[in-house]
Formats: structure tokens, C-alpha cells, sequence
């Protein structure tokens, strides 16, 4: 069985959207936030640190995971299970205990000799795997440094985009959107095949459609397939936005998120997301899936299953 650092490592871009039913109860004490510097200072005792951006010092115990995102670790102290950084510089001193695996996704780690790690250590170097893939790789030169501004261009006009699709889509179906979010949380695979499903179905009707357009016939087919795909594309992904940002927004205290409010942030993490190399397209091409899965699922939140089966009257 893998174990749960390792999963946190191949898929440490979803853990925001696993970070709410994760999320201690009321009376247990997890520091979580994205405050400057989280300290445990020496002799004092925490159960579970999640940051985003922050400066995590561990000179105490933590009994349970240390995650951010960003920021840095430094831990001299002991953590009760794993500690994963996604993007963040790593300093476990030599003092250090970690009684599960250590997980690094980017960023930088460095290991004093004497620390003890009860578990594996698992370092992903996400430039090194995007220099591979693109300038060492089949895309060499195509993604040169020249490019770079081109890109960031790009996405910075999709992200507008969305912003506005997501104010236009909050505004006329709240809770369509929420029901939906909420179901990705609690059928997360099975949305994730539909939509798979879905999405090489719609390719092969688009191609089909193509080859048909050379007589005419294939032109209106086109165009609804065209529709079709744009409302499911933009009511998915807006179920994921808001998953996203309410999971976010319940990690940090919050008991109650506003449907736009979680939206907007679903799409800032979901943006941020995207802009790690390698593993953002990853993240982006299954919760593309997810998306289209969980609209197609619940008849765009209509709160009905079409894969369910109803009793016979």
C-alpha cells in the first residue's frame, strides 16, 4: 500500500480540496493559517500545521502532519507523522525527528547529517523535470525562454476570463454550483471517471463532427457540440473553484463561506495551481475531469444522479 506521504507527493495539489473533512475537530488544536511565521517553540505541543506562504518553525512536537505550501520548514524538533512542502525550502536540522516520511514537491531541502526519519524521503525537483521534458525532451526549443512572457500573457487573460464567467455564474446559480461542489467531496473518483469518459466521448463526436462538415451536415452538429461543451466546461470548473476555496476557507476557521467569496478564491488556488511546471498541468487536467464529470452527474446540479438507479413504481 502506498503510503500517505507519498500520495501527498504525487498528488499534493489536491490537498486543498482534502483539507476541510481532514480538518480537526473543534476542541483539538491545529495551527493552521497563512500568517508570516507559525513557531512551536520548544516544550510545547501542537496536533497539526497546515500553512500556505508561511515561515514554519518546529522546535516542540507536532503530533500529527505538517503541510504548506510555499513559505519554508524548518524543524529541529519532532513531527508525529509526515512533513510535505509543495514549493517550499526545507531544513530539517540534525535534532530532528519525523516519525513518518519526509515529502518535498519543488522547492528546496536540505537534510542535516544525525536527523532521524522513520519513513521514506521523497524529493521532486519540479525545474529539473520541466528542463527534461522541455529542452532536453521530444518539445525542445518549442517552449524556450522567449516564450515564458507569451505564456504568462496567456494564462493571465484566461484567469480574467474566468473571473468574469465565475461573477456571471455565482450570480445566476449558487446553488447548483454548491450542491455540485459538495458532491465532487463526496464522490471525488467516481466524477473523476465520468469525466474522463465524457471528455474522450466529446473528442471523438468533435472529430466525427470535422469529417462530416465537408458536407455540410456536420456543421450544425458542431456548432451544438460546441455550446455543449462550453456550459459543461464553465459549470464544472466553477463547481471546482468553489470546492476549492470553501475547503480553503473551512481549513482556516471560517464555518460558513458565501458562494462567491469561495469561487473567487477556488479560482486564485486553482490559477496559483496551474503555474507550478509539470505538475500544475497535471492537477489542471484532472480537475478539468473532475469538472466535467460532476456536471454531467448531477444534471448541472440539479441535484439528481443520472447514474442512479430509481425504483421501479
Amino acid at each position: 500500500m502506498m503510503k500517505k506521504s507519498l500520495a501527498l507527493a504525487l498528488f499534493g495539489l489536491f490537498a486543498l480540496v482534502a483539507m476541510a473533512p481532514l480538518a480537526a475537530p473543534p476542541a483539538a488544536r491545529a495551527e493552521v493559517g497563512t500568517q508570516k511565521e507559525i513557531r512551536v517553540a520548544p516544550g510545547e505541543t501542537q496536533d497539526k500545521i497546515f500553512s500556505l506562504g508561511g515561515h514554519v518553525l518546529i522546535e516542540g512536537t507536532v503530533r500529527d502532519d505538517v503541510f504548506v505550501i510555499g513559505g519554508s520548514i524548518t524543524i529541529s524538533g519532532e513531527a508525529g507523522q509526515s512533513v510535505v512542502g509543495i514549493g517550499s525550502h526545507i531544513v530539517v536540522k540534525s535534532t530532528a525527528k519525523i516519525g513518518e516520511d519526509l515529502a518535498a514537491l519543488g522547492g528546496t531541502l536540505e537534510k542535516e547529517p544525525g536527523c532521524t526519519i522513520g519513513g521514506d524521503t521523497i524529493y521532486f525537483q519540479t525545474r529539473e523535470i520541466g528542463d527534461k521534458i522541455f529542452k532536453d525532451g521530444v518539445f525542445q526549443g518549442v517552449f524556450s525562454l522567449s516564450l515564458i512572457p507569451v505564456i504568462v500573457v496567456i494564462k493571465l487573460v484566461i484567469i480574467f476570463l474566468w473571473l468574469i464567467a465565475a461573477a456571471v455564474g455565482v450570480a445566476l446559480f449558487p446553488k447548483p454550483i454548491a450542491f455540485a461542489a459538495g458532491e465532487i467531496r463526496k464522490h471525488f473518483w467516481p466524477a473523476l471517471g465520468t469525466g474522463v469518459v465524457a471528455i474522450i466521448v466529446f473528442t471523438m463526436l468533435v472529430l466525427m463532427a470535422a469529417l462530416l462538415s465537408f458536407v455540410l451536415i456536420g456543421i450544425p452538429i458542431a456548432l451544438a457540440l460546441a455550446v455543449a461543451g462550453f456550459v459543461i466546461k464553465v459549470f464544472g470548473r466553477l463547481a471546482v473553484f468553489y470546492l476549492l476555496g470553501e475547503s480553503l476557507l473551512k481549513a482556516l476557521g471560517s464555518k460558513k463561506a458565501a458562494a462567491m467569496g469561495a469561487v473567487l478564491l477556488g479560482l486564485f488556488v486553482f490559477s496559483l495551481a496551474t503555474f507550478v511546471p509539470v505538475l500544475g498541468f497535471f492537477f489542471g487536467l484532472v480537475m478539468n475531469a473532475v469538472g466535467w464529470g460532476i456536471a454531467i452527474r448531477t444534471k448541472f446540479g440539479s441535484r439528481e444522479n443520472w447514474f442512479e438507479k430509481k425504483p421501479a413504481c
